[in-house]
C-alpha cells in the first residue's frame, strides 16, 4: 500500500495468524517469544523474538510494535493483546513469513488506515472549530460595530468594514485589530 493510497484490500494482506501457521508449518519444534518492553502514558511497546527450534539461543528475528491505549475500537479493548500480536507480525515478516506478497500484515495496514483517518477527522474538526472560532469573531466585530454606530459612528465607514471583515482570507488577527479599534473607539464615545 502506497502511503497515499487510501483503498485498502484486506485479501491483498496476510493476517498475523496465517503466518504464525506458515511459520510452525516449517518450523514445527520453533518457538515465538514475546516481551513487554514498556508500558506508560497510555502507550505499549512489545518485543517479538522468533526461534526456528527450541535449541536456538539466538533469536532468528525480532519484531518491534508499538500501539496507545484508545487510538482505536481495537485499542480500547485489547491494546496490549493487539500489540503483542503487531510484534510477532513484525518478527515473522522480519524471518520471511509474509503469506502474501506485501510484506506487512493486514493488521498492520488496518492500523494505517485507522490512524489516517482519525487525522483526516482531526483536520476536519479543526477545520470547523477554526471556521466557528473566525464566525464568533467577526459576529462580534459586527455586534460591537452597530454599538459604534448608535453612538455616531459614520456610517459609510461602518460599511466598509463590514465588507472588509466578511472578505474571505482575513486573518483572525486582523479582525480582532480591527475589533479592538472599534471598542477603544465606542470607549472614546460613550456618553
Amino acid at each position: 500500500m502506497s502511503k497515499t493510497d487510501s483503498f485498502f484490500s484486506p485479501d491483498q494482506y496476510a493476517t498475523v495468524a496465517e503466518r504464525i501457521e506458515l511459520f510452525y508449518s516449517r518450523f514445527p519444534l520453533g518457538r515465538i517469544n514475546t516481551e513487554l518492553v514498556a508500558r506508560a502514558d497510555g502507550e505499549i511497546t512489545f518485543k517479538a523474538l522468533v526461534y526456528r527450534s527450541a535449541d536456538d539461543t539466538f533469536a532468528a528475528a525480532t519484531g518491534w510494535a508499538s500501539e496507545r491505549e484508545g487510538d482505536s475500537d481495537i485499542n480500547t479493548v485489547a491494546c496490549l493483546e493487539n500489540t503483542e500480536t503487531s510484534a510477532v507480525g513484525r518478527a515473522l515478516a522480519n524471518l520471511g513469513f509474509t503469506a502474501s506478497s506485501k510484506r506487512p500484515s493486514r493488521e498492520e495496514i488496518e492500523k494505517a488506515v485507522r490512524i489516517r483517518n482519525s487525522l483526516s477527522f482531526r483536520q476536519r474538526r479543526d477545520d470547523r472549530e477554526h471556521l466557528q472560532s473566525q464566525a464568533n469573531v467577526t459576529d462580534d466585530v459586527f455586534e460591537i460595530l452597530a454599538k459604534a454606530e448608535r453612538r455616531g459612528f459614520p456610517a459609510g465607514r461602518a460599511k466598509v468594514l463590514r465588507q472588509r471583515v466578511k472578505e474571505p482570507g482575513l486573518s483572525a488577527s486582523r479582525v480582532r485589530k480591527i475589533e479592538g479599534a472599534l471598542r477603544t473607539w465606542v470607549r472614546r464615545h460613550e456618553v
